[in-house]
């Protein structure tokens, strides 16, 4: 039992009162989780271009809350039949139940999907964190702070559901597992259970962004004989050569389509593409340079609404395939642990992705560097973590 059991507690939490403006850290109020929720302490937290799409408009998703989506911590305190207290934690969503849950080919959730709209808790359709303090740092009535994506991890504190946990090796270095949570997953997870690359192909893909180079050393690990990095950006091309990459093309330099080039470097296409930039002309380039016959295409890119596939439907009848991937394809309750047992074996290096530290009041800057393209993964250390402090109870 902790001290901030059944309590409200007061913590410091980076709040997004609209889009592009400035997060501001303040202190807001903590509900104790109910029926099936779990509170958190959060240790390490990381910025993504999803909380970036969403701060600056483009995902057009609803505001007065704080983003963040990735976390790793302690669940500290669990609410109505849940057993695994006091653990390593990192964040996902699946729930073990349901019809698709239990599906081997699928790692979807009917229960606890992803949906950006959604910012209430399911046991009650409220919200567990709350203020009296406006943006201006001035006093205010208690007001509502929404939810973000199931998680909201801009905060000392978050209140979680529960099938948005994953229980996770004590030993696990709890920096590093919180890259396991969205990007490095899903890129590695794109190659491995999405493509299945196989041993001796061709890969490429389109964008070298964490996601992207999460690819590619997906690729790497599974043998690809041959890996090409695609991005406008040159300054991406050293670090995609410790993660596999053999050949680059920066479009800039090119006075032809990327495609056509990729089938002059590999006689008529890769057997695998991945896009992952989230812009759909980009996504067009990628299925076109993949091999008639054989050619799979991934997308792993967030795409802005409303545009659509830029396909016609009779160029799917060369042979070529194209498909999505969520979370790479992972079953995170069952799947996630083995594959933080395998970064911990140095199957995929994690610490490669990792390109900035900074305090949490430092999370604007932190913004700034992923906008500037100079940011993999910023982590933003939360709280400090004594390993004598933590329990493991079953």
């Amino acid at each position: 039992m902790t001290e901030t059991q059944g309590k409200v507690i007061t913590c410091r939490a980076a709040v997004a009162w609209g889009p592009k403006g400035p997060l501001v850290i303040q202190e807001i109020c903590v509900d104790p989780p109910q029926k099936m929720e779990v509170q958190v302490k959060i240790l390490f937290t990381s910025i993504c271009h999803t909380d970036l799409g969403t701060w600056t408009g483009v995902l057009d998703e609803p505001f007065q809350g704080f983003l963040g989506t990735k976390l790793s911590g302690i669940c500290q305190f669990a609410s109505g039949y849940i057993y695994h207290l006091n653990l390593h934690v990192t964040l996902m969503k699946h729930l073990f139940s349901i019809l698709v849950c239990k599906k081997e080919v699928s790692n979807l959730c009917e229960g606890y999907k992803v949906d950006p709209m959604k910012r209430l808790m399911v046991n009650d359709g409220g919200t567990r964190f709350s203020t009296t303090t406006n943006k201006d740092g001035g006093s205010s009535q208690s007001q509502r702070i929404y939810h973000f994506l199931n998680t909201s991890t801009f905060t000392e504190y978050a209140i979680l559901d529960s099938a948005c946990i994953v229980k996770i090796d004590p030993n696990a270095p709890l920096k590093q597992m919180s890259l396991l949570i969205c990007g490095v997953s899903t890129g590695v997870g794109a190659a491995w259970n999405t493509a299945k690359v196989k041993e001796g192909t061709t890969t490429a893909v389109f964008g070298l962004g964490l996601v992207g180079l999460a690819v590619a050393e997906g690729a790497r690990a599974r043998g690809a004989s041959r890996i090409i990095g695609i991005d406008a950006n040159a300054s991406k091309f050293e670090k995609g050569k410790v993660m596999g990459v053999i050949d680059f093309i920066n479009p800039k330099d090119l006075t032809k389509p990327v495609h056509e080039r990729i089938r002059e470097l590999t006689r008529g296409g890769v057997d695998y593409s991945f896009e992952c930039t989230g812009n759909v002309d980009v996504l067009r380039e990628a299925f076109l340079s993949t091999h008639a016959g054989w050619g799979s295409t991934v997308l792993v890119g967030i795409y802005a609404m409303p545009r659509t596939l830029p396909l016609h439907p009779m160029e799917l009848f060369d042979g070529c395939t194209i498909t999505g991937s969520v979370f790479g394809g992972f079953k995170p309750k069952s799947q996630l642990p083995n594959f933080a047992q395998q970064c911990m074996k140095g199957v995929v290096k994690l610490e490669l992705f990792i390109t900035n530290e900074l305090p949490f009041e430092k999370i604007n800057d932190a913004f700034q560097l992923l906008r500037d393209g100079k940011s993999l993964r910023c982590f933003l250390q939360i709280a400090k973590f004594h390993i004598s402090k933590v329990l493991l109870l079953y």
